[in-house]
């Protein structure tokens, strides 16, 4: 405004679309002022040399989106006077410079220290879900996060961090492994083995033994060149014995305890099939 280049009401007009106060993100295709990763690049501007972007939005600029789409954006200060708006949270701590790192121009908290703060502040599932996702795109192991807990004494919700690293693994494909994988082991049900590989392929949840497999059906399955890979896929995988099932983004999110229910009774069926014993084999973590 300052220089010409655009009037105050230019800026409410359809041209522009506001994301906080004063700051506003062009309407041009391609852009979605909603999508948390152009919140959180909006958000960065307040704090610009003063904090870090943190949180669920941190994690989405990463490249680990896990948390919900419609997530606030958290931003993280040592202190000062920068107050939360809609749609921004501010959190005040201490950010020691390891823990932050530049991604396009925008500075975030790193994946160790996303991760640790999540698990500090969410439930335990999600938290687990936060922590595989950054680990993965770290490349750290979850273990390393007790070493931040030592670096940040007191920090609140920490209690529950050890819970969360023994049952974290970075191995994890996507958050709705994850979830399925909780459903699981949360059931008493025998944990199953991440990333099985079947010639070129990969599996995310199986059971080697019974040629039994566990598989989130995402959204982009139905994109028709992904549709093409996954029948070479199916037919390699159905060559070689593999029975694979699928779970739907509601089942795993809304009635991970009928998740849990379809396992068993899949185990169960393959345990007969084969000769197992299928109460041995149910009945361990």
């Amino acid at each position: 405004m300052a220089a010409g280049a655009v009037t105050s009401g230019q800026l409410r007009g359809p041209r522009f679309h506001r994301l906080f106060a004063d700051i506003c993100v062009s309407a041009v295709p391609g852009i979605d002022p909603a999508h948390l990763s152009v919140r959180a690049r909006g958000a960065y501007l307040l704090v610009e040399g003063r904090g870090a972007v943190g949180g669920w939005a941190a994690a989405e600029l990463l490249g680990a989106s896990c948390g919900p789409p419609d997530a606030l954006v958290d931003v993280v200060v040592p202190g000062g006077t920068q107050r939360g708006q809609p749609g921004l949270r501010v959190r005040r701590g201490r950010l020691l410079a390891e823990e932050t790192i530049d991604v396009g121009g925008v500075r975030v908290t790193s994946a160790r220290r996303t991760a640790f703060d999540l698990a500090c502040r969410c439930t335990v599932w999600d938290a687990i879900v936060a922590v595989d996702a950054l680990a993965r795109v770290g490349e750290f192991e979850p273990a390393e996060l007790l070493e931040l807990r030592r670096r940040h004494l007191g920090a609140r919700g920490s209690a529950n961090l050890p819970e969360i690293v023994r049952r974290a693994d970075r191995r994890s494909g996507s958050p709705m492994e994850t979830r399925i994988r909780l459903a699981i082991a949360d059931a008493g049900l025998p944990c199953p083995v991440l990333q099985h590989p079947v010639g070129p392929y990969e599996l995310d949840l199986s059971y080697p033994a019974l040629l039994l497999a566990f598989e989130y059906n995402g959204g982009d399955h139905l994109e028709p060149t992904r549709a093409l890979r996954d029948l070479a896929r199916e037919a390699h995988l159905a060559r070689a014995g593999w029975r694979v099932v699928r779970f739907s983004a509601v089942e795993v999110h809304r009635h991970p305890e009928r998740v849990a229910a379809r396992v068993r009774r899949e185990l169960e069926a393959a345990c007969r099939a084969r000769g197992f014993d299928p109460e041995r084999l149910t009945g361990h973590r």
